[in-house]
C-alpha cells in the first residue's frame, strides 16, 4: 500500500484564481439577513448542489469543538433554523453551550457566508409543522436513528427502520419524536466573503451593535 508521501497529488500546488466583481460596502443591504437572502437566491440560481448545506460548529463548555454539515431549512429576520435529534452531539453541546458558528461554503461561485451567534430550541408547534412536511421515509428515519449513539451494525439500523415501516405504513401519520426538533441560530455577526484574484478577497462583516448592525471590512 502506498504511503501518504507517495501520492502524486500535492495540495500545496492546488491554486485557483477567483474572478468576480468587487463587493462595495454601499451595495449591501442594511440588514444581513436581507443580504443573505440575496446571496442565497443567487447561489440557488447558479444551480449549486444543496446551497442550503451549512457547516455547524459547536463546542463543549470547556471549549472542545466539533463540526458537521447539516441542511438549513428555514431563515427569516430572526435567523437560521435546522433540525436534529436533541440528544445528538450537537444537540447536547448546544444545550450546555449555546454559542455556535455556521458556514455556507458556496465554492463554485467563490463565496462564503460565515455566521456566529447563539442557538435556542424552536417551539414544538413549529417543529411539528416542519416534521409533517418531511417525506414519510425521513419521518421514520428520525425515529430509527438515536443520532450520535453507538450502534452494533448497519443491519440493526435497518431492522429498526423496518419495524417502524410496518407500524406506520405510507399514508399513516407518524408522531413527532419527543427528542427531535428545530434549533434557531440568532446571528450576532455575519461575514460575506467573495473571492478575488491574487487572494485579495472581499470580507464584509455585519456586527450587531446594540439593536443596529454596522458593517466593517476585514483584510483578506
Amino acid at each position: 500500500m502506498a504511503s501518504v508521501t507517495d501520492q502524486d497529488i500535492d495540495p500545496a500546488t492546488m491554486r485557483k484564481q477567483y474572478r468576480s466583481e468587487i463587493v462595495d460596502e454601499r451595495s449591501l443591504t442594511e440588514n444581513p439577513m436581507d443580504q443573505f437572502a440575496l446571496w442565497f437566491q443567487q447561489a440557488a440560481d447558479s444551480r449549486l448542489f444543496e446551497p442550503n448545506a451549512m457547516v455547524v460548529s459547536t463546542a463543549t463548555p470547556d471549549g472542545r469543538p466539533s463540526s458537521r454539515t447539516v441542511l438549513m431549512k428555514q431563515f427569516d429576520g430572526r435567523g437560521f433554523v435546522f433540525f436534529t435529534n436533541y440528544a445528538s452531539r450537537k444537540g447536547r453541546e448546544l444545550a450546555e453551550n449555546p454559542h455556535v458558528a455556521l458556514l455556507f461554503p458556496w465554492h463554485p461561485i467563490a463565496r462564503q457566508v460565515i455566521v456566529t451567534g447563539t442557538a435556542a430550541r424552536i417551539g414544538r408547534d413549529e417543529t411539528a409543522a416542519y416534521f409533517r412536511s418531511r417525506p414519510h421515509g425521513s419521518q421514520l428515519g428520525a425515529w430509527a436513528s438515536e443520532q450520535s449513539s453507538v450502534i452494533d451494525s448497519r443491519g440493526e439500523l435497518d431492522r429498526r427502520y423496518g419495524e417502524l415501516e410496518a407500524r406506520y405504513p405510507e399514508g399513516e401519520q407518524v408522531p413527532v419524536p419527543p427528542e427531535w426538533g428545530g434549533l434557531r441560530v440568532f446571528p450576532e455577526a455575519m461575514e460575506f466573503w467573495q473571492g478575488h484574484e491574487n487572494r485579495l478577497h472581499d470580507r464584509l462583516r455585519y456586527v450587531l451593535d446594540g439593536e443596529k448592525w454596522r458593517v466593517e471590512r476585514l483584510c483578506p
